[in-house]
């Protein structure tokens, strides 16, 4: 714990909150949630943005990629 009282870390904080919600609902909430968050999180994506979306993004990222090995090469 930090030398001020009542203080504490981001990472203390949630800690904390996580055994709080774990005793209060049990890990079978963590798993509902997870669920949920997962599925709907890539389905809205995938019918608010379509199929080209992802080609796109995959395009974008490894033209990124292309571009830092190409740095690297020079920096050496």
């Amino acid at each position: 714990m930090p030398d001020e009282k009542g203080k504490m870390t981001v990472s203390e904080a949630g800690r904390k909150g996580g055994e709080t919600t774990s005793k209060k609902y049990g890990s079978e909430f963590y798993e509902e949630i997870g669920h949920k968050g997962g599925k709907k999180g890539g389905q809205t994506t995938k019918e608010k943005y379509g199929h080209e979306f992802y080609e796109e993004i995959g395009h974008k990222g490894g033209q990124k990629v292309k571009s830092l090995i190409e740095k690297g090469k020079q920096a050496m």
